[in-house]
């Protein structure tokens, strides 16, 4: 089914029926992280959701960051942002900031209070928790909701000047303390921080609660729709109230399904732990869920986007496999990856009869794009092999290499085993071969016929390189619901580093940061720690899913 051909979802069934109906003439999204960690692959999936529907709807979108607490945020965060939104191939129409509209949010803090609609409260966090009560019993107000609009203005007033300390008093909204939804219990909206901002400095140390600048920044913006995910459903009345009470313009909240996906963790939270405890190397290692962790891994950014178009938009909270994430990017890696070879566990094969010093073949780039091109790859008398691809004593449908049995080297000849060289101990050292000279690849005059094709690297010319085996970062399937501590559920053998491995020139010579398939092992990309000398490659997905061969024999 074609992308034209798929049926719309509920949200863009809304914005083709307020379109139609002339409710707005162009729509205008946004994407509002708060700037207090990296992004990950479910923010991609609202990424995605938010520039493709502006762009299909012929409107724009604004990166919008919501930076109302600044204990916990950071430029380097804002920065990470703004680099994963342009990689995944998304211009935003404005870079905005929460914190451009503290003035205004102020003012409407105050317009509030002047219409008796919020008040200044005194009283501790635990003593107003206890107020509000339960959602069975309803709350009660206190006697600070009794203050005059004037007294609130005052106090609200001094509250900005600097004159009380933090956590001595709050602005709250006057709603309904025995509604049934806890929220629209007299909410706070404005609580006092003496700390710096990353934008503001010094100039506040009162910062407006999230729930109440979010809603304020997009009618401020004239956000035609604020798409949300599901736990933002019991906030949509108090961002209505807020538009109603103070007559801005009236965006219209929306909720879908977040990426709730198996193996992962997606919880920014739980992401600054596995950080902060040193349990992965930093926010971009590439056992995380975090699109800076997957670009690093290798993930290209079209299989990104074509993960978040196959799962949808839907209304309901599922849990998707993450098998399907990596069948994305072996569908696109497969069309853009250039194949080199590269051997793990090297085993020494000696051609006898090979009397040349070196010759150069050539091997195709990636056999499914016929514009990729050939490279040149050295052929000599000494060669590496993969040890498993060496049996000396063969099963019965072993079609490799093992005495007296043929196979062709992958475009180059084939050879046969004629000797196993071992030493004291019995352990094999080397495979001594004959190859056949007229069984060169794309001029075979041989006549033979192998059934096995094994890749190779001409030990003269290998170059050393380190390889990282990326898995799965955790063991359970269901990480958020698993029992005990989720780092508990940490897999041990996640990363597999072996650092010693051969791989031919063509690599050493790539600077344009490839993706890779190394024949017969997996998709790979060149790692940020290498450098001259010392290459470093990440697997980014194997050839196939081992992992549900694995799952299904469990």
């Amino acid at each position: 089914m074609s992308s034209e051909e798929k049926s719309l979802n509920f949200i863009e069934e809304i914005i083709e029926s307020d379109l139609a109906s002339g409710k707005h003439e162009s729509i205008t999204t946004r994407f509002p992280p708060e700037p207090n960690g990296y992004l990950h692959i479910g923010h991609a999936k609202s990424i995605v959701l938010n520039f493709g529907l502006a762009k299909k709807y012929g409107g724009s979108t604004n990166l919008r960051f919501d930076d109302t607490n600044p204990v916990t945020e950071d430029t380097e965060y804002v920065e990470s942002i703004k680099n994963d939104v342009k990689w995944l191939g998304f211009e935003w129409a404005n870079e905005l900031y929460a914190s451009d509209y503290f003035d205004q949010l102020y003012e409407m803090a105050l317009k509030l209070i002047d219409l008796g609609l919020a008040y200044v409260d005194d009283s501790t966090s635990e003593e107003i928790a206890l107020q509000k009560g339960t959602p069975t019993v309803p709350g009660k107000r206190n006697e600070y909701a009794n203050r005059t609009p004037s007294e609130n203005r005052a106090l609200f007033e001094e509250m900005k000047a600097g004159k009380y300390p933090d956590g001595s008093k709050v602005v709250r909204a006057k709603i309904d303390m025995e509604s049934p939804n806890m929220l629209l219990r007299d909410p706070i909206i404005y609580r006092i921080k003496h700390a710096h901002h990353h934008r503001t400095g010094d100039k506040w140390c009162v910062y407006p609660m999230y729930d109440f600048a979010h809603g304020q920044s997009d009618s401020i913006e004239k956000i035609t729709h604020s798409i949300c995910t599901l736990e933002f459903v019991p906030h949509r009345p108090l961002y209505n109230w807020c538009i109603e009470k103070l007559a801005t313009f009236p965006s219209q909240q929306y909720e879908f399904a977040r990426l709730n996906m198996t193996y992962t963790v997606m919880s920014k939270r739980k992401l600054l732990q596995l950080v902060n405890e040193n349990m992965v190397n930093g926010w971009d290692d590439p056992r995380m869920s975090t699109i800076s962790g997957m670009r690093r891994r290798g993930y290209p950014a079209a299989a990104i986007r074509e993960f978040c178009d196959r799962i949808g938009v839907a209304k309901r909270d599922n849990l998707i496999d993450v098998g399907l994430l990596e069948f994305c990017v072996r569908e696109e890696l497969n069309k853009t990856a250039l194949r080199r070879m590269v051997v793990f566990d090297p085993l020494k094969v000696v051609i006898t009869n090979y009397d040349k010093v070196e010759e150069a073949l050539t091997s195709e780039n990636n056999p499914e794009d016929p514009n990729s091109g050939v490279r040149t790859v050295p052929f000599s008398k000494e060669i590496w092999i993969e040890k498993d691809d060496f049996m000396e004593i063969p099963s019965k449908k072993y079609f490799r290499l093992a005495p007296g049995q043929m196979v062709r080297l992958k475009s180059a000849y084939i050879i046969k085993c004629e000797e196993v060289v071992k030493d004291a101990n019995g352990n094999i050292t080397e495979v001594h071969c004959t190859y056949i000279p007229e069984s060169r690849s794309g001029n075979d005059t041989s006549g033979i016929h192998v059934k096995g094709t094994l890749h190779w690297v001409s030990a003269s010319h290998a170059i050393h390189a380190e390889v990282r085996l990326y898995d799965r970062l955790f063991k359970v399937e269901d990480v958020a619901n698993a029992e005990g501590d989720f780092k508990d559920h940490i897999n041990p053998d996640s990363l597999t580093v072996l650092s010693n491995v051969y791989a031919e020139p063509a690599l050493a010579n790539d600077t344009s940061n490839n993706a890779f398939q190394f024949l017969r092992k997996g998709y790979f990309v060149k790692d940020s720690d290498s450098i001259p000398g010392k290459l470093v490659f990440n697997r980014t997905v194997t050839l196939k899913d081992t992992w549900a061969k694995e799952v299904k024999k469990g």
